[in-house]
């Protein structure tokens, strides 16, 4: 995702990485997306310091504490080989998608990523985990799937302080082992009932914290997926007319929006999303169109 990615300047070590939206606007194919691809181009050798030690992608732990593993993989290969996953689910494939398949399943296999789908993991289990993975595997990358589902330590007097205790030990697990952390979050329910549903700060979910903790913030946002259910009456041409203009210029378009941002700007990235196979993209501009046959 280069346009993301020069955006951010890439993933810092030692950063607290908020990936929120509300359900179904794709922040777990979004997560995917990155972890496959941070770990697809994983290589390792001697680094100009003379220390071996991760050159290109990472090895990459992902806790999905609310899809199960195979879940998450089926997800990662209807991205990697672009068949819709209920295809993959029923085996239900040409040879040429089955032959697609197989590549994706190799490819995912012999990359480093590390999924466990612990459920309800407190955030000490977490930490506790992500070190022994460091330890035995390497870790470059750890993603959680997502905040509100880890639990605190021990139970506090109130939700926001123990998502604050969570965030805090999100940021301390960056910061120990040296690592980004992206972690999923949930928004509040009050962005449905704005006339602009893009997501910000404010939306966060027990936001204080979040938001203090955290190096960057992120919201998923598609307009496709609202706009679509704002269907008018078919006897209404004229309003008919235009709400597909509307759903032909929003297919297939997501946006980033980086609301926060220690090390850099905030700002919109545009991306091209390919729902039937849950795949975030480069959204190629104007000037390149002319030149894909």
């Amino acid at each position: 995702l280069i346009d993301l990615d020069k955006k951010m300047g890439g993933l810092h070590p030692s950063d607290l990485i908020i990936l929120a939206g509300r359900p179904s606007m794709g922040k777990t194919s979004l997560a995917t997306n990155v972890a496959f691809n941070i770990a697809k181009a994983y290589r390792r050798g001697m680094k100009p310091n003379g220390e071996e030690g991760t050159l290109d992608g990472g090895v990459v732990g992902f806790y999905s504490l609310e899809m199960s593993a195979e879940q998450l993989a089926a997800r990662i290969l209807s991205e990697a080989a672009e068949i819709p996953s209920e295809q993959i689910r029923k085996g239900d494939m040409t040879e040429g998608e089955f032959r697609q398949f197989v590549e994706a399943a190799k490819s995912l296999e012999s990359c480093p990523l590390y999924i466990d789908d612990t459920p309800a993991l407190p955030i000490s289990q977490l930490a506790a985990r992500a070190r022994r993975l460091k330890r035995t595997h390497g870790l470059d990358v750890l993603i959680i799937d997502y905040l509100q589902l880890v639990r605190p330590a021990s139970a506090k007097d109130s939700r926001v302080n123990e998502v604050s205790e969570i965030t805090q030990g999100m940021k301390a697990i960056a910061k120990e082992l040296d690592i980004p952390v992206i972690a999923l979050s949930q928004l509040s329910r009050q962005v449905e009932n704005r006339d602009d549903k893009r997501p910000q700060l404010s939306d966060l979910r027990e936001s204080g914290s979040i938001e203090q903790d955290a190096d960057v913030v992120m919201f998923v946002f598609r307009e496709e997926y609202y706009k679509e259910r704002e269907k008018p009456s078919d006897h209404d041409l004229e309003k008919m007319a235009h709400w597909q203009e509307e759903m032909e210029r929003l297919h297939g378009r997501a946006e980033v929006i980086i609301g926060k941002q220690r090390h850099g700007p905030i700002g919109t990235v545009d991306l091209s999303f390919e729902g039937r196979f849950t795949k975030f993209g480069n959204l190629a501009k104007p000037w390149q169109q002319h030149n894909e046959y």
